[in-house]
């Protein structure tokens, strides 16, 4: 039986978070490289998961998001630039999502941690 799961911004009360490699090395803009991850939700083939996710500061140039991803900031500063130059700053308390596809220029400029749900 399922019942609702309950996303802590500190992680997985038994599971903690787990060292992740979606940023390249080379796309971190400082000495810190850390990037780790909290899962709290997979279904059976991976198609929608959600957890919370942190990193350092970065840059990465997407020319096409690769997933559908609903985000609310638990700390830290984004900033997503479109290619028309135009963007967007995202803090503690903001939820936005992207959707598959769209080009950006993600930008962390403070340490990252994120509430996630990808649907892809």
């Amino acid at each position: 039986m399922s019942k609702p799961i309950r996303m802590l911004p500190d992680g997985h009360p038994e599971t903690g978070f787990v060292p992740s490699s979606l940023v390249a090395k080379e796309d971190f803009t400082g000495a810190d490289t850390s990037e780790r991850i909290s899962s709290f939700f997979a279904n059976e083939d991976e198609s929608t998961v959600a957890g919370v996710w942190e990193c350092a500061p970065c840059r990465e140039v997407f020319d096409a998001y690769p997933v559908n991803e609903m985000m609310t900031v638990i700390s830290g500063s984004v900033t997503l630039t479109s290619p028309d130059n135009s963007a967007q700053t995202f803090v503690a308390g903001d939820t936005f999502f992207m959707s598959k596809g769209t080009p950006c220029t993600w930008e962390i400029t403070e340490t990252l941690r994120k509430f996630y749900m990808i649907a892809s």
